[in-house]
């Protein structure tokens, strides 16, 4: 079983009572972005009513995740720590390493013989401490975690910067570095400055070409590739419940294109279909029983002002397909004003080569597909 279903039972019969003592410890509703946050406070911690975007607070994280590149030093790190196995469950993702070159084949036999020494060192040291091994050629690791580790009203980190895409399945799911991810493995607790939030209320629904990714393309253009800093992003709305889990993914996972510490979407069907068709039915199944717990309070999303720092409200009904660039993310043009804005700045009026698609949306790709031009590919 590629989940560890007891510890999400833990969770799961954990979280009512940890939510209502949250809820009365700051006295009002709790964002769902809250109810996860502070049931996760790790046990040494001092339960109190803490400022956002000035409270640094200790948190206990349920899993954690590498990529091959980063896990080395991390591993190294945990090494030294003493323990016989890993503390919390832990995953190594072999992505990293492959380059794409000249065909997935000849790629990926090349990067086994390149990087062998590295492989067999993450495989041996997986092996020792209990931690989970994806081999290379096994997948993308933030697709990897979205089909078999990602849950409801968890909470993880990874080491690698589209960790965030686990926010499509309701998670807070926030990228770190290696020392972070080694604290975390030896059962220690994992610090965070209290984030900011922002909240997006999603209304109408999407139609014609606009894909889930022109979403966050939209609000980058909002917000910049700044306006997330230390703030989790939350998306609500008719809107949201009506997108399926892998497109809250891509929007979840592209959020680190405005800085944000992590975006996340409360739990509805589409993330109960989805983990059904990955093989997960048991989680849904306990997540249906906690799910008045896993979204936000009614009051939250019925008047946002109040509870988030920050609110941005997008009709998905009036959302056209999105290009964003050149030279930066955050500069997001309709496709309707595209060839205006071209002439206007003096871009290059001959396309000679076209992207569609990157590990951030190749999940989503339609017959219709646009590129988003963008500065971070993987």
């Amino acid at each position: 079983m590629a989940f560890d279903i007891e510890m999400i039972k833990e969770v799961y019969k954990n979280l009512p009572a940890k939510v209502d003592a949250a809820r009365k410890l700051v006295g009002r509703p709790l964002t769902l972005t809250e109810k996860i946050l502070y049931s996760h406070l790790h046990k040494d911690q001092k339960s109190e009513n803490f400022t956002r975007g000035k409270s640094y607070v200790d948190f206990a994280p349920d899993r954690v995740a590498m990529q091959d590149a980063t896990a080395q030093m991390a591993l190294l790190q945990f090494m030294q720590s003493g323990r016989p196995k890993v503390a919390v469950p832990s995953t190594v993702h072999c992505d990293h390493l492959i380059t794409a070159k000249n065909g997935a084949g000849e790629d990926l036999a090349f990067a086994k013989s390149e990087s062998k020494e590295v492989f067999d060192f993450l495989g041996s040291v997986s092996n020792k401490y209990g931690i989970g091994f994806w081999k290379p050629g096994a997948g993308i690791i933030h697709q990897v975690v979205l089909e078999n580790y990602a849950f409801p009203g968890g909470m993880m980190i990874g080491t690698d910067s589209h960790t965030v895409n686990a926010g499509g399945l309701g998670m807070i799911a926030i990228g770190v570095g290696g020392a972070d991810a080694c604290d975390v493995m030896a059962g220690l607790a994992w610090e965070l400055k209290m984030p900011k939030l922002i909240g997006i209320k999603l209304t109408g629904k999407l139609n014609g070409w606009t894909a889930p990714k022109d979403v966050i393309l939209k609000v980058a253009g909002i917000l910049t590739v700044k306006g997330g800093t230390d703030a989790v992003v939350e998306y609500f709305g008719e809107g949201a419940t009506s997108m399926s889990c892998t497109g809250k993914g891509t929007i979840c996972n592209m959020g680190a294109e405005i800085g944000a510490t992590t975006s996340t979407f409360g739990y509805d069907e589409s993330m109960a279909r989805y983990l059904k068709a990955t093989g997960r039915a048991d989680v849904a199944e306990l997540a249906n029983t906690v799910k008045e717990h896993l979204t936000a309070d009614a009051d939250v999303y019925a008047n946002p002002e109040k509870y988030f720092d920050q609110v941005i409200e997008i009709n998905l009904s009036e959302l056209e397909p999105h290009v964003n660039g050149p030279f930066t993310p955050d500069l997001a043009t309709p496709i309707s004003q595209l060839k205006d804005a071209a002439i206007k700045n003096g871009w290059p009026l001959k396309i000679s080569v076209g992207l569609l698609g990157s590990c951030t949306n190749s999940k989503t790709r339609k017959k219709h597909n646009h590129p988003f031009i963008q500065q971070k590919l993987c």
